[in-house]
């Protein structure tokens, strides 16, 4: 397994990606979004966690307002890279994505 703990200002956001094996978050501190490409919002806080299974694509990251940590882990990713790496997240999908959360 595979565990790094990832820190994002706010505003800041991975590129959207996916995983061979998929992965799992958990939240450790501020508020932060996993958004899936079929437009699911998922807010992630302290003590949450969200699991994306192998191949979705997604994006996570920080609030526009808030800081977010999570720690990030991967099961049997030790192969290569189990990430495939896409596009940025534009900030128009950022900005919709926020709209969502704070309307859920």
């Amino acid at each position: 397994m595979v565990v790094a703990h990832v820190h994002f200002t706010p505003g800041a956001r991975t590129n959207w990606h996916s995983h061979a094996v998929g992965q799992t978050l958990y939240g450790t501190d501020g508020t932060g979004l996993v958004v899936t490409r079929d437009g699911k919002v998922v807010r992630i806080r302290p003590g949450d966690t969200v699991w994306t299974p192998p191949g979705e694509e997604h994006w996570h990251g920080a609030s526009a307002t808030r800081l977010m940590s999570h720690l990030a882990m991967l099961e049997g990713a030790g192969d290569g890279d189990p990430t495939t790496w896409l596009e940025p997240v534009t900030d128009e999908e950022y900005a919709r994505a926020n709209q969502a959360a704070a309307q859920a």
